[in-house]
């Protein structure tokens, strides 16, 4: 169990370096939670930045999945001896989820982060790169059709736990119980906008819509 804490919280940490605060110190101390929504994610950059900000912050918030899950889990720590009886599979599930975890709930930065969309990616960079295609392609008929990117994250996010129910199981259990948490998890991370859409206040982000001609900006994040 010692293995598994100590990955466990090695990619927590890693997950905690937030792409919005790196960048934004690198632009001179520019800090994005004082602006727009307040969320640490790509969506409220790319409003408040501009595209390339907010690119730079995905890449990022992107690669920590990516390290999280394909890196920490293999690596060779003094004191830290190899666990056989942790399955390797489950041990990299739970390092993609710390490193999802650390991105929503930063320890460097007052536990006040993103939405976990961005870093979900990077981990299913590693897990299953194919799954990415279904994942983003629901998450652009959502925005297309009703311009809520949070609302999108949402779905793309739980479309794959039934893409997965539908053509892996039972061979790719694990990932479809990791699946599950995080649809779960990035669902509650999105309960503000929620709350929004059942008030009828959550605005759309109509420039990304196919069948809109207004463009208006939105307090949705997603990232």
């Amino acid at each position: 169990m010692l293995e598994l804490g100590v990955k466990f919280l090695i990619s927590y940490f890693i997950g905690s370096l937030m792409g919005a605060m790196i960048v934004g110190r690198l632009r001179g101390g520019v800090d994005i939670r004082t602006m727009g929504s307040g969320n640490a994610g790509g969506t409220n950059a790319l409003r408040t930045q501009g595209m390339l900000f907010a690119l730079f912050v995905v890449v990022i918030d992107i690669g920590k999945g990516v390290i999280g899950a394909g890196v920490v889990p293999g690596l060779e720590l003094p004191y830290v001896a190899t666990d056989p009886e942790i399955s390797r599979t489950w041990l990299t599930l739970c390092c993609a989820a710390a490193a999802v975890i650390g991105h929503v709930w930063p320890i460097y930065h007052g536990f006040k982060g993103g939405k976990g969309a961005a870093t979900f990616i990077g981990t299913l960079v590693v897990l299953g790169p194919a799954l990415i295609i279904e994942v983003l392609l629901v998450w652009v008929l959502v925005v297309v059709l009703t311009g809520y990117i949070g609302l999108a994250s949402m779905t793309a996010a739980t479309s794959l736990p039934l893409w997965l129910g539908i053509t892996r199981l039972p061979e790719d259990q694990p990932l479809f119980i990791y699946s599950i948490a995080i649809a779960m998890f990035i669902i509650y991370c999105h309960r503000s906008n929620i709350r929004r859409m059942r008030k009828g206040v959550e605005l759309r982000n109509t420039k990304f819509m196919l069948f809109s001609r207004t463009h208006t900006n939105t307090n949705d994040d997603a990232a």
